[in-house]
């Protein structure tokens, strides 16, 4: 997504917590970026990055929550330091950065939010509990922050992808496998979300809508994680 924006023309500002030599060449490799760092799990750092960035950038258009923790629990057995985690970085700061951006970032021709949620909003399974909550309440605070905007330029999105990248301990064979495994029978390009955060950016659906890229796995209802679909196949 930054490199979509980079070459588009945008300037582009990378978040990173950890990574900071990958964050900063990131941004050395686009025409006009740069890095600012930030613990997502502490939710005070969170919206004072927003304030910070607020204050000295005088077009700020578009924010893009995305960043996110993914560690394994299920239904039948919550992980009380994941759930913590999950919904800390996940839902609760995503929804602080979006409300101190609709306060006040200043950009013309309206601001825009979009969160990344997840197709497991439509497609559920028992495994990774926590996350699969968390994302579930970012995307009811979409619906609800969609209806409260002062401008009405203004717009609130959800970007809910499917299996993209290689996730959680997965070999690169078993990448290839799992990200088959819906009604296109593709692995969804990230260059295909980049696409659909510009789109968004422009604003043109109505605020609160919702856009999955996912080659239709959100239309499917399969019982686990394609992690472990992958595996039990390949077992048989």
């Amino acid at each position: 997504m930054a490199r979509a924006f980079g070459d588009a023309g945008w300037h582009v500002v990378i978040h990173y917590r950890a990574s900071k030599t990958e964050a900063e060449a990131l941004a050395a490799s686009l025409p006009f970026a740069e890095t600012v760092e930030c613990d997502l799990a502490e939710p005070e750092e969170a919206e004072a990055l927003i304030l910070a960035l607020s204050d000295r950038l005088p077009d700020w258009r578009v924010l893009i929550n995305n960043a996110s923790v993914f560690e394994y629990d299920t239904v039948t057995g919550i992980e009380r330091a994941a759930y913590n985690r999950a919904m800390q970085v996940n839902a609760h700061s995503p929804a602080l950065m979006a409300q101190a951006f609709f306060r006040i970032a200043k950009a013309e021709g309206g601001r825009r939010v979009i969160q990344v949620t997840d197709m497991k909003l439509e497609n559920t399974n028992p495994d990774f509990f926590s996350y699969t909550m968390s994302k579930h309440a970012v995307a009811g605070a979409i619906a609800m922050m969609a209806k409260a905007h002062a401008d009405p330029r203004d717009r609130i999105y959800g970007l809910a992808p499917g299996a993209i990248l290689a996730s959680h301990d997965q070999s690169e064979k078993e990448t290839e496998r799992s990200h088959l495994l819906n009604l296109l029978e593709r692995r969804t390009g990230a260059s295909e979300l980049a696409e659909a955060a510009l789109f968004l950016s422009q604003g043109w659906l109505a605020s609160g809508e919702t856009l999955y890229i996912d080659s239709g796995q959100h239309l499917l209802d399969q019982p686990r994680d394609v992690i472990y679909l992958a595996r039990e196949g390949s077992a048989r």
